[in-house]
């Protein structure tokens, strides 16, 4: 059976079917595609992310309530934050594509006169984009766009872990995007080493540590360049003096509001002194509680715990002897329904569990210290997170933090919103990934910058060509320096080798 039949057979077929051999042949039916120069054509381009403006114009709803059976997930945020974001996100590509495109001009030394350059950029060819499971289908779609836009073949592997929203995936992209170049294929660990198997012109995954070293292993096995965005302890650091009422809510929506938690860049504890933390734990209560009720199990207003498994996990963290008299509200879960209530804990050791690794739920651990510039020193202790905030109105300590903390992204007086602006990078750092996207990032991260010197047969100078003698040397020093008064005074004798 060819790869389309596998394809386009039942979801069974699919899973028994998609081997390595699949693989192998898919790819090899994407490259041809890609070498016929198909998606290199402006217009081809255009044309695919205005097919995917309407895919999502016309399913917003089937979107919606795929998100809602995968994560329980809020109407509200499935528009404002995957939605809205992608569609915001295609615009821009097919508002700035042309200016993209077009070569970069870019100057030239003496040493090459005359000459001029630019530096072009071309698709890297066939690409392999991983995606996650938290935000199915911003997480999908959003690298796709700069894959598209930038001109290259490609194929998605959605997350198993959010079925309703991967098949629906393959379903609409199978409809309305180009399948001679553009494919969805579904499944499981199976499916995805088959994928991981084969040379791609680059990788793109989205998700955990752990599997983006195995990404990044399969890849070194055909030198070929990866992006990870994976996660890691994203901090929040609250200083006094500040309107803490509106950092708290501004905190919340970064937190609980985002997929209740589960958000590579969702704050994942809080530093404040000890004499200002009981007022933030206050403000925390009365906030969460005119948010979400006074039982928050029953609010529509949070996602519930995706799996499981992930239930299992965070229930540990809470459940773990020297934590879990550190709850100071919330803790409340509803095994059946896979929901845990927003938790605040307070003074939580640093040897803990859930100090340990990234919590990615509604639990929000807070560490107190003397001083705050002592929250820095606790920061960097560990690895990097995917982003950092701070809420304060010290100028100072805004640039220390600035200067000393390292992560993909910093955020001053708010939580998670470095991710809508599209002319900032969105990226880790060290364990929290590599690589970044958004806007012209994502057309940079899937291109090839090449660089191109343009001479004419005027100009050639013999002082390139042997026999090499002294004076040939001295001008060649001074051409190399790019100083027009060198090269005078070489020519006038004025120069020593």
């Amino acid at each position: 059976m060819s790869i389309v039949s596998a394809i386009m057979g039942t979801e069974e077929e699919k899973k028994l079917l998609f081997d390595g051999e699949a693989a192998t042949s898919l790819v090899k039916e994407l490259r041809a595609s890609f070498t016929n120069g198909k998606t290199r054509s402006y217009d081809w381009r255009v044309t695919q992310l205005k097919s995917m403006l309407k895919m999502i114009g016309e399913h917003e709803q089937e979107i919606v309530t795929a998100l809602r059976d995968d994560l329980s997930k809020p109407e509200h945020e499935s528009i404002v934050y995957e939605i809205a974001m992608l569609r915001n996100s295609i615009t821009l590509a097919l508002k700035e594509i042309k200016h993209w495109i077009k070569p970069e001009k870019v100057k030239t030394s003496l040493t090459t006169f005359p000459s001029s350059g630019e530096i072009v950029s071309e698709p890297l060819g066939v690409v392999l984009i991983i995606s996650a499971w938290n935000y199915p289908f911003l997480l999908s779609l959003d690298p796709v766009v700069g894959a598209i836009a930038a001109g290259n073949a490609l194929v998605l592997k959605p997350s198993e872990i959010a079925p309703a929203t991967s098949s629906l995936l393959a379903k609409l992209v199978g409809e309305y995007m180009d399948s001679s170049s553009i494919r969805v294929i579904e499944g499981a660990v199976t499916e995805t080493s088959a994928l991981l198997e084969q040379k791609w012109d680059k990788i793109f995954y989205t998700g955990n540590g752990r599997v983006g070293r195995i990404v990044m292993a399969a890849a070194a096995k055909h030198l070929t360049p990866v992006l990870l965005e994976l996660g890691g302890k994203s901090p929040v650091v609250v200083d006094s003096g500040i309107n803490l009422q509106v950092a708290v809510r501004r905190i919340i929506a970064g937190k609980w509001c985002c997929n209740n938690g589960q958000a590579c860049i969702s704050p994942d504890y809080i530093i404040i002194t000890k004499d200002y933390a009981p007022k933030l734990v206050d403000t925390l209560k009365s906030e969460l509680e005119k948010f979400y009720g006074k039982n928050p199990l029953e609010s529509k207003d949070l996602s519930r715990i995706v799996n499981f498994n992930h239930f299992t996990r965070l229930v540990k963290y809470l459940d773990e002897d020297k934590v879990s008299g550190k709850i100071v509200y919330g803790g409340e879960r509803d095994k059946t329904n896979l929901k845990i209530a927003p938790t605040v804990l307070l003074d939580v050791p640093r040897d803990s569990l859930i100090m340990s690794e990234e919590i990615f739920g509604p639990l929000l651990p807070i560490l107190t210290v003397d001083k705050i510039e002592d929250s820095f020193a606790i920061i960097n202790s560990g690895t990097k997170p995917l982003a950092a905030y701070l809420f304060t109105n010290n100028k100072e300590l805004r640039q220390q933090f600035v200067s000393t903390v390292s992560a993909g992204g910093l955020v001053v007086n708010d939580t998670t919103l470095h991710l809508a602006v599209h002319t900032l990078p969105f990226g880790g750092v060290g364990e929290s990934g590599m690589g970044a996207y958004h806007g012209k990032f994502s057309f940079d991260a899937f291109s090839h910058k090449k660089a191109v010197l343009y001479r004419s047969f005027a100009g050639d100078a013999a002082i390139r060509y042997p026999p090499y003698t002294g004076g040939k040397l001295r001008l060649m020093k001074v051409l190399m320096t790019g100083s027009i008064f060198s090269i005078i005074g070489a020519l006038l004798g004025w120069s020593k080798v």
